[in-house]
């Protein structure tokens, strides 16, 4: 995905996120124990924050380098003070150098993959409120675009899977060595970079492919609902499962970045 869909879908679901009804802010986030809507806007402003002092470090600068972030306040102040470091980050990715070289927290990278990350990390948390919402009494959340969901199943296979996993825990599991998932988007049309991935899991670590091929378990559906059960904001049961479920139920149980 090019980087200017990356910037119009965090400016999509910054809005979304910097609207909700300040009246809503103590609803209860149904997949996350202990979430309110607003403990998640005020956790999205701060990553927000600590983002914008990673983009602002020197040349030669280390990722301890970058400032803490101060966090936003609480109550329905953290809405417009929500709004506010959303429209600056918006506005320092703008103007930036997608290119750019830049740390991140898995390494050495550019200002492209925050653009990707931040677009994800919004997409995923603004369903999060969404969710708090209509378990409220108020609206279903709308749907993550097709495109953006698939990018994020993207990043989660290839990223958080396949190296932050790694990065965090050592070894994959024994139980999983040699077992292989098919990840497979039924949207029509079809995202533009394709929705479709083998997830191959070896002793030297995790390999994806953007393939058709049969693994030992299929996860089809649209990438919105594909992307909320790998994130275990959805049960595996709200998508179609083909093969050995227990691989599925194995790497949801691991999946924790």
């Amino acid at each position: 995905m090019e980087p200017q869909r990356h910037l119009e879908i965090l400016r999509l679901e910054m809005g979304r996120l910097g609207s909700i009804d300040p009246e809503l802010l103590g609803a209860a986030v149904p997949a996350l124990d202990d979430w309110t809507v607003e403990r998640v806007v005020r956790h999205v402003g701060k990553v927000h924050e600590w983002v914008l002092g990673m983009l602002r470090l020197e040349p030669g600068q280390e990722l301890g380098d970058a400032p803490a972030a101060v966090g936003l306040p609480k109550g329905p102040d953290c809405l417009p003070a929500y709004r506010q470091v959303a429209a600056d980050l918006l506005a320092h990715l703008e103007a930036d150098d997608p290119d750019r070289a830049c740390l991140n927290f898995a390494g050495a990278g550019d200002v492209a993959w925050w653009m990707r990350r931040q677009a994800q990390e919004v997409s995923v948390h603004r369903v999060d409120a969404h969710d708090a919402v209509h378990a409220a009494g108020g609206a279903e959340p709308d749907a993550l675009a097709a495109d953006g969901a698939a990018d994020g199943i993207d990043e989660w296979a290839r990223f958080f899977l396949a190296v932050r996993w790694g990065q965090r825990f050592g070894s994959l599991p024994a139980d999983l060595v040699g077992r292989t998932v098919h990840i497979h988007g039924t949207d029509e049309p079809a995202p533009i970079d394709g929705a479709e991935w083998l997830v191959a899991f070896g002793t030297e670590g995790v390999e994806v492919a953007a393939t058709h091929a049969k693994g030992d378990v299929a996860l089809r559906g649209p990438a919105n609902d594909l992307l909320l059960a790998l994130w275990r904001r959805r049960p595996l049961a709200s998508i179609d499962l083909v093969g050995d479920t227990a691989v599925a139920e194995r790497l949801l149980d691991i999946a924790r970045f």
